[in-house]
């Protein structure tokens, strides 16, 4: 059972929980999401698929629970998407309705509302495991975004693997206050709670103090955040320093800078757990909870996990913690598919089962994996040298006079690419040139620093590179 903490045999026997789930000011209780997602179930039972608007609420719980028990893939669209964007995501899945709130502009659709107090106690039977549960839409960097279809199977998989690497159990409480449209607040941190069974608590927006207020007063335990979330925790020392009660602190989406992570440690006592994976393949890398904590490193791959790098020409490269590659996974976590796009899923996903992450890796003797990038925008190849831009981009930010840093490569006539910083904060250029030179390899230094007053970022804390090439 993918929702297993939600067996109604199990709760009406009495394995319920006061504030199963922590949401927008509401509790519910086990007893309250079965009761009320199954009332849900019953009204869109028989949907090829719904949409549901994404906001931190206990409606988007609602919605998403009381379509998996029915078996309705469902379509979560961001609350802050445009209006373009959101006609090509339902044109797209062919979404039948939106349930639970609905956005201004409903694009003609039905609107089928959640009743927060409704209940049903209808026995719905488990679908199959191969059943698609979820369409993820990604961010188009070419071009619109893609539908990921995500299989009940594989999110089952993934939480099962994480809680072993986690020692993630029915007696944590986890907390978070990251969007219910992603892989990271969705996935992980809404449907694994509901099948490992330990309270989920959502913060509304991931402030320092919320997360802080949730170890203090609701006993958190585990706490996941993107990068962002962590260095305004870091910059706000009475919240870091509040968090040491927690037992992991998980930090994903993007990679964590160094300084954060020892910063963290330092007021927290908690060296963060990072983690790796896409939504194509979910989280197929990440550190343990009794195992080595590295900054810069993800870790190592989950259990069923196996991942290969490979050059240019196809051959594999050595796990000699030097040598630079195209990361390939296998998983049983991998998607289905791009909805409607089989041309593009054959460009990531071999015959062979090998997908092609698109991100360039070093891995170590020990099975340590290190994210240089995308290959895209990560992967600079200047003067004949492959040089990981993120490799820079933590030397940087070791700087005193740099709060942010982001590298990146531009055409060049000469050097085929030259290496470009941008950085936040109020070092000079020609300082930061040198410091580089000095911590690196030479003809790893920028040849050119801008500064400038913010990084443009997507709402989980990804850099936008390919709009800081259009700087360029």
């Amino acid at each position: 059972m993918l929702l297993a903490s939600l067996n109604p045999a199990a709760v009406a026997a009495g394995a319920d929980l006061g504030d199963a789930v922590r949401i927008d000011g509401v509790s519910l209780s086990r007893s309250d999401l079965v009761g009320a997602a199954t009332s849900v179930a019953e009204r869109v039972g028989g949907a090829s698929r719904v949409a549901v608007l994404a906001t931190p609420t206990a409606a988007t719980v609602l919605a998403v629970t009381g379509c998996l028990i029915a078996g309705v893939p469902v379509v979560p669209v961001p609350a802050d998407v445009g209006a373009a964007e959101r006609r090509h995501i339902l044109a797209d899945s062919r979404a039948q309705a939106w349930l639970g709130e609905l956005p201004e502009e409903a694009e003609g659709l039905p609107h089928v509302p959640v009743r927060l107090h409704a209940r049903s106690w209808h026995r719905y039977p488990e679908p199959s495991p191969d059943a698609a549960a979820l369409i993820i839409y990604t961010s188009g960097t070419t071009g619109p975004p893609k539908g990921v279809v995500v299989s009940r199977r594989a999110i089952a998989a993934d939480i099962d693997m994480l809680a072993q690497a986690w020692e993630w159990t029915p007696q944590d409480t986890l907390v978070h206050g990251l969007p219910l449209y992603h892989v990271h607040g969705l996935v992980l941190g809404l449907l694994g709670s509901l099948r490992v069974g330990n309270r989920f608590v959502h913060t509304g927006k991931p402030k320092p103090a919320a997360y802080a207020r949730a170890v203090r007063e609701l006993g958190g335990t585990l706490l996941f955040g993107v990068p962002t979330v962590w260095s305004r925790v870091v910059e706000d020392g009475d919240a870091a320093r509040a968090l040491a009660p927690a037992r992991l602190l998980v930090s994903g989406s993007a990679a964590l800078p160094v300084p954060v992570f020892d910063g963290l440690a330092a007021l927290s006592g908690h060296r963060a757990i990072e983690r790796y994976g896409s939504t194509e393949t979910l989280i197929t890398l990440s550190t343990f909870a009794s195992g080595e904590r590295r900054p810069g490193w993800v870790g190592l791959p989950l259990q069923g996990v196996t991942t290969r790098l490979v050059a240019d020409d196809g051959t594999e490269l050595p796990h000699d913690g030097e040598s630079i590659g195209q990361l390939h996974v296998q998983s049983p976590t991998l998607f289905d598919g791009y909805l409607n796009r089989p041309d593009a899923t054959a460009e990531v996903l071999g015959d062979d089962g090998w997908y092609h992450t698109g991100d360039v890796a070093v891995i170590d003797s020990s099975g340590m994996h290190r994210i240089v990038g995308r290959e895209s925008v990560d992967l600079i190849k200047s003067g004949g040298f492959r040089i990981g831009a993120g490799e820079i981009e933590t030397v940087l930010l070791q700087h005193a006079g740099v709060r942010e840093a982001a590298v990146i490569g531009a055409p060049d006539a000469d050097l085929g690419q030259r290496i470009i910083a941008f950085v936040v904060g109020d070092a000079q250029p020609d300082e930061l040139i040198d410091y580089v030179a000095q911590q690196l390899s030479v003809h790893k230094r920028p040849r050119e620093v801008r500064v400038v007053e913010s990084l443009p970022r997507n709402a989980m804390g990804k850099l936008l590179k390919k709009e800081l090439a259009q700087w360029v």
